[in-house]
């Protein structure tokens, strides 16, 4: 079998990250196999390349053109640039991707805006949805500067809502308002955001205190959606779903039937100049190990896109 260049954990390297040689991928008869141009990274997944065993490969986002278009017929053609998702493995030359979990990207939308998409864009737009019609509503989104937080401020903006954005640093404000965030709060206390309220959505991505404590800013019958603990990583599902009184709804994963059409909505949003996918910084993919750590130490807002060559 032929080998391909990977990012893999190694722990005897400094950010237990490297570039290395691996076996390639062998598809399903379901899946596309894809030339990957562009990366994109998550939080979740740099955390656990820290502790993960040598030799696993991480990454969830990519994209690039299908060398080999999946057996079953299903999917996109070779020779089609597409972006989607893996559940690991993606940060390498050619990756092996469901064809449900794969869409076309249109010609005027870059493979690196293409590549933030998937898990940010989705996470994003799967807790709006679960907070329902938001037409002049009030939305309050925490960590409003990460990536998850930058899409949905914007399609929360879209779909009409009155949006306010918490953010920790006075430096991050800028971003939002930029896109049309009506209210920006900043400060490590979230108590500032309370002035806005009440909201009718709540779209947590920190988690812990915070997700108590904002969940308390609701109009009766809101909607308080959590999508992470950035905040706080070692707090789990079962805490989140338990630390705010009266429950709260928490994004766990990606629909088991695939995400095709979703990603195909995001992407015409971008291609159409309705969505603008928060780059902060591009790099090549050899320089892993110093971009994860920055993305540790949330130095970077928004999305960090490396290129695969």
């Amino acid at each position: 079998m032929s080998k391909i260049h990977a990012i893999v954990i190694d722990p005897a390297v400094r950010g237990r990250l490297k570039v290395g040689e691996v076996e390639a991928s062998r598809p399903a008869s379901s899946e596309a196999l894809v030339r990957v141009h562009a990366i994109s990274l998550n939080l979740g997944e740099v955390r656990t390349a820290t502790r993960a065993n040598a030799g696993w490969r991480p990454g969830w986002d990519l994209s690039g053109v299908v060398e080999q278009p999946a057996a079953d017929g299903s999917g996109p053609s070779a020779g089609t640039r597409v972006f989607g998702m893996v559940h690991s493995g993606s940060w390498a030359e050619l990756v092996a991707v469901p064809t449900n979990f794969l869409s076309e990207i249109p010609d005027n939308v870059t493979y690196a805006q293409a590549a933030t998409l998937p898990v940010a864009g989705l996470t994003a737009l799967f807790a709006l949805e679960k907070g329902g019609f938001l037409l002049n509503r009030k939305v309050l989104v925490t960590g409003a500067s990460g990536g998850v937080g930058n899409f949905t401020c914007q399609l929360a903006k879209q779909a009409g809502a009155i949006v306010t954005g918490l953010v920790r640093r006075e430096e991050r404000a800028g971003c939002l308002l930029r896109i049309g965030v009506h209210n920006v709060v900043v400060g490590e206390d979230v108590v500032a955001a309370r002035s806005f309220g009440p909201y009718d959505v709540i779209v947590d991505t920190l988690g812990g205190k915070s997700l108590h404590m904002v969940s308390s800013f609701l109009e009766e019958g809101g909607s308080c959606i959590n999508v992470g603990s950035a905040t706080e990583p070692e707090m789990t599902l079962q805490d989140r779903l338990q630390s705010v009184p009266g429950g709260v709804l928490v994004l766990n994963g990606m629909p088991p039937g695939g995400v095709s059409k979703d990603l195909g909505r995001l992407a015409r949003m971008v291609a159409d100049g309705l969505l603008h996918p928060p780059i902060d910084l591009e790099a090549p993919w050899t320089e892993i190990a110093e971009v994860t750590q920055s993305l540790l130490k949330r130095s970077i807002a928004g999305k960090a896109v490396l290129s695969v060559s």
